[in-house]
């Protein structure tokens, strides 16, 4: 499934998100490696296996195989970042802030493209998992990068689309159109 079977499978009730993901896909202002990671990284988080196979292909066509990996690493290890930095914050013992979190992420530190368009896919992914102290710290470094406003709000716009577009199609599949 392609792009624009992504949006012909979207369901009536759902036409706005097929316009939106038209928008962010076909009209977006971000670089083809900012846009495809971004909505690969995206896909992968969502945990819509209906918009991963439907964009992967053509993410692995217009990504460099260095950037895909990227992409698909900033997906893994933001994961993991934002449930546990989301749980640090959500328990109201400030202890937790302090402990040592113990959690391998050696691809922050070389992730094999440029850092603004991996800080980005952070971001984006972060939106995703609802983590406030990790679109906090990766919005900080994109702006401390030179990285406008404008770019930074594409990048989450790419990931609210992507995912109504996954819960819609997800929910779709399993319980199709039922009728009272």
């Amino acid at each position: 499934m392609a792009l624009d079977d992504l949006r012909s499978a979207l369901p009536g009730y759902a036409k706005d998100l097929a316009r939106n993901l038209g928008s962010v896909m076909d009209s977006s202002p971000l670089t083809q490696q900012q846009l495809w990671g971004t909505a690969l990284a995206c896909a992968i988080a969502s945990r819509s296996g209906i918009v991963l196979r439907a964009l992967e292909p053509e993410a692995r066509e217009k990504l460099s195989p260095g950037a895909y990996e990227a992409a698909k690493s900033a997906a893994a290890v933001m994961v993991m970042s934002n449930v546990f930095h989301r749980s640090r914050h959500l328990l109201s013992d400030p202890e937790y802030g302090t402990l040592r979190a113990g959690l391998r992420m050696n691809v922050l530190g070389d992730p094999g493209v440029e850092r603004t368009d991996f800080e980005l896919w952070s971001l984006a992914v972060s939106a995703l998992n609802a983590c406030g102290q990790c679109l906090d710290s990766h919005e900080q470094a994109l702006r401390r990068a030179g990285v406008d406003r404008e770019t930074v709000q594409e990048a989450f716009r790419i990931a609210a689309v992507l995912q109504a577009v996954g819960t819609t199609l997800e929910a779709e599949a399993r319980f199709g159109s039922q009728e009272d």
